[in-house]
């Protein structure tokens, strides 16, 4: 019998956040392979099956099950797209926004590297500060001013954070670009009418685009670089062309599969089989 188990993050109760191993259960199901979803936790460490779909970012459990079984993703793909600042430095080549990192502080309370904000003013304003760990748009500021940009750094001290350069271009909306083996398999726009994120989960909205081959080799080249089973690229709209933003190993795919109509799950599905038992497809 062809089995495998799906984990999910110990504590997550979000509803959103379990329709994606629910849609994965059900597709490999139609494919002849039983799966259960777990939460992430010490006995997932003793589970059998044929391979794990990872859908926790706890990058030390990713490692301990990976020398056990296959992952999808693999725990190192995970571990530098969870970290905005390794993805930028593992992406060194692409386009991508200026950015600089912050440093590393263990004493809090302590002043802002002066040579930092220096830094880090070079990117011009308004400028984005981010912080390296984090999703769905929620830990991602911008700073107007000096004033702003001293009160965000102050703020995030004692976390690892970066500024970027903020692209005004794609002020509001992105390209999010859904990889599967190394191939674009969905795309859609993002749009905000009022943030300067475009996150679906902060009020943006999502349409199907047609992406122009520029995007989709671009995304094609970022998934096969990093070594990515499934994964979701956002792409900038630059002055000179696409701009790589961000890489989201575990993007959530309900939003892109409602807008275009492709069945993401199924595609994923079918990589994960035809990785796994070659060719029983």
């Amino acid at each position: 019998m062809k089995t495998g188990f799906i984990v999910v993050n110990a504590y997550t109760g979000s509803e959103h956040e379990l329709n994606q191993p629910h849609r994965l259960q059900a597709e490999l199901f139609e494919l002849g392979v039983r799966t259960e979803t777990v939460r992430n936790s010490p006995a997932v460490l003793q589970k059998e099956g044929d391979f794990c779909i990872y859908l926790d970012k706890d990058k030390y459990y990713a490692r301990l099950l990976e020398r056990r079984m296959r992952l999808f993703n693999r725990a190192s793909a995970i571990e530098i797209c969870d970290d905005k600042f390794l993805t930028y430095l593992a992406l060194e080549g692409f386009p991508q926004p200026k950015t600089v990192p912050s440093l590393l502080c263990y004493t809090q309370g302590t002043p802002v590297s002066g040579a930092l904000l220096k830094e880090a003013e070079k990117l011009g304003y308004p400028l984005v500060v981010k912080e390296c760990f984090g999703s769905l748009g929620q830990q991602v500021y911008l700073a107007k001013n000096r004033e702003e940009l001293e009160e965000l750094s102050s703020k995030l001290q004692g976390k690892p954070h970066l500024y970027q350069e903020f692209i005004r271009e794609s002020a509001g909306r992105d390209l999010r670009v859904i990889c599967i083996g190394g191939k674009a398999v969905a795309c859609m726009k993002r749009t905000s009418d009022s943030d300067f994120r475009s996150n679906a989960e902060l009020g943006g909205r999502g349409e199907p685009y047609a992406a122009e081959e520029e995007a989709l080799a671009l995304s094609e080249a970022v998934a096969r670089r990093l070594c990515l089973d499934y994964c979701g690229i956002d792409l900038l709209f630059g002055k000179e062309g696409y701009l790589v933003c961000e890489v989201n190993s575990n993007a959530f795919f309900g939003t892109i599969e409602r807008v275009t109509g492709i069945n993401i799950a199924a595609l994923y599905a079918r990589h994960i089989v035809s990785e796994i038992y070659k060719n029983e497809l």
